[in-house]
């Protein structure tokens, strides 16, 4: 028997012996080269923490408030497709681990189940991710159909308005199940030429020519926040904030969409800046350690969201595995926090942190 996982990323070892090669190559895989999918890891091993001693730790205390609803850690669910491929259960499994760990999941619009599954399963606060269509009115039923369900907030994803290239999925030639949220909508049964059906199917469906003016009419078909998603820069970050977003994401869609851009973690400072506090600022990427988030935090997120984390742990022990993703994030956390001096998030400071640049600025004194 297989001994239990130690940390998060031993997950993706059991996942991938768990999973149809495709399938797993599907979750696993980044755009081209790979190289900012390495990166979104490797930038966060490049920051050091710097700890205080003596102080009270005896008590941590992790939880944070998310638009108005708090939650047991900094922690959420990104937005992340196709679940039931990893596991029968899909999104409905891993919604009720959200529920289980008290904190916030953000349902892809490309989901297995549907979003009013999924709503019904439990009572975890959820977020809709949405891409726009051409067909505007398939997304305004979307919108409509989430604010219906219960969902507290809509995530546009923003770095998509055409497919990354995908090189595993391609010689794969991965064929994916019809999307249950638009059944009765848009025919997604899709055929490429070229191998993966996903080209075709985001090529033919999504709206490229959706930009920052458009934010007006998403923004006048619901009552719910908005948090923008696929933020990697100081302009973006202030458009954002003019059109007005609840909230921003920093992101660069887990390295799959444009390869050879930064490290979600090395541009979260600058975009923070920009935002000057106005609205929450949150990193999705790159996180597998406590550590990592404790570094987010230092550097201005008020939380970070996990994407294939939760899916290994899904694909590996379905919604007891995506628990425990969660469970020792937290537990890693809580005692990185212990060691660096730290007993509440509000105490992690600029000051706890040392990045790249910051060594670069000291040997030039």
């Amino acid at each position: 028997m297989a001994a239990e996982p130690v940390n998060v990323n031993e997950f993706q070892e059991l996942a991938r012996q768990s999973l149809p090669k495709m399938y797993y190559d599907f979750f696993a895989g980044g755009a081209e080269d790979q190289y900012t999918l390495k990166e979104n890891e490797e930038a966060f091993h490049r920051i050091t923490i710097v700890p205080r001693i003596l102080r009270d730790v005896s008590s941590i205390d992790l939880s944070t408030t998310i638009l108005g609803y708090k939650i047991s850690m900094p922690v959420m669910i990104a937005p992340t497709s196709r679940h039931q491929l990893a596991n029968p259960s899909g999104e409905i499994a891993t919604a009720r681990a959200a529920s289980a760990c008290n904190t916030i999941m953000v349902l892809s619009m490309s989901s297995t189940c549907t979003l009013e599954e999924v709503a019904a399963c439990c009572n975890a606060v959820r977020f809709f991710q949405l891409y726009v269509f051409k067909r505007r009115d398939i997304s305004a039923k979307l919108v409509q159909r989430a604010e219906n369900s219960g969902y507290k907030a809509i995530v546009l994803t923003a770095d998509a308005p055409r497919h990354g290239r995908r090189e595993a999925d391609i010689k794969n030639k991965i064929i994916t199940p019809e999307l249950k949220n638009l059944e009765g909508l848009l025919s997604t049964n899709f055929v490429s030429d070229g191998g993966s059906n996903l080209d075709a199917l985001v090529n033919g469906t999504r709206d490229p020519s959706f930009c920052w003016e458009d934010i007006g009419w998403l923004k006048s078909i619901t009552k719910l926040p908005i948090l923008i998603k696929g933020v990697l820069t100081h302009e973006d970050a202030t458009k954002a904030l003019e059109v007005g977003a609840a909230g921003i994401i920093v992101s660069n869609h887990g390295a799959r969409q444009l390869d050879y851009c930064p490290a979600t973690i090395s541009v979260l400072e600058e975009v923070v800046h920009a935002v000057g506090g106005k609205v929450p600022v949150f990193l999705d990427g790159g996180v597998r350690r406590g550590t990592d988030i404790f570094k987010a935090i230092a550097l201005g997120a008020q939380a970070v969201l996990v994407g294939r984390p939760i899916i290994y742990g899904l694909a590996a022990k379905g919604e007891y595995g995506v628990r425990r993703v969660l469970e020792m994030l937290k537990d890693e956390l809580e005692l990185t926090m212990a060691l660096s001096g730290c007993s509440s998030l509000k105490e992690i400071t600029r000051s706890h942190v040392t990045t790249k640049h910051d060594q670069q600025l000291l040997s030039m004194l």
